[in-house]
């Protein structure tokens, strides 16, 4: 059995900071639109929560080792925090990225939106994308946008099943637009 590319060849119509508003379509309502990003399970009044934990623990531990005479800890355990909190930046950062899809007026509009800005943009001709769902059951599961012999991914920041759930969602919708939906 072979492997399908883990790569995406399937280059943007546009790229760049600041693009702009998504074009909207001429119509009225989209056959499909989802907003998909990363999901973060601790919210910011749980993470005021562990940094307080975090900052009274090493204060504590940093006073106790300043009493038996071992002062150079407290610089380590002023590291420990700085650390804790950095690694939640970047963790949060990371959430900032998201994708769109849009089906709407005979077109499919693609935007993904990285943590640091940059947007790329895909315009598909629903009548030639195919969706694809690679390992359905297994971790791995990803969803690609096939067209023209070019894939994109999708969704690889879901969790396996909200990713076979989102291609057999954007599938069927696909059908509906394309008018294949018994097919």
């Amino acid at each position: 059995m072979t492997r399908p590319p883990s790569y995406e060849d399937m280059p943007p119509a546009e790229k760049g900071r600041a693009l702009g508003p998504p074009p909207q379509p001429t119509g009225g309502k989209a056959d499909f639109d989802a907003v998909l990003f990363p999901n973060r399970s601790l919210p910011n009044r749980g993470f005021i929560a562990v940094m307080s934990i975090v900052i009274a623990s090493n204060f504590f531990f940093g006073l106790y080792f300043y009493a038996i005479g071992a002062w150079p800890v407290i610089g380590f355990c002023g590291l420990d925090v700085f650390l804790v909190w950095l690694a939640f930046r970047l963790s949060y950062r990371q959430g900032r990225l998201h994708e769109r899809v849009r089906i709407a007026d005979g077109d499919m509009l693609v935007s993904r939106v990285l943590p640091s800005g940059h947007e790329s943009r895909w315009r598909i001709e629903p009548f030639w994308a195919r969706i694809v769902i690679d390992n359905p059951g297994a971790h791995e599961a990803r969803v690609r946008v096939m067209s023209k012999g070019r894939s994109l991914v999708l969704g690889s920041f879901l969790s396996p099943d909200e990713r076979v759930s989102f291609g057999e969602a954007l599938r069927e919708a696909l059908a509906r637009a394309t008018g294949r939906a018994g097919a």
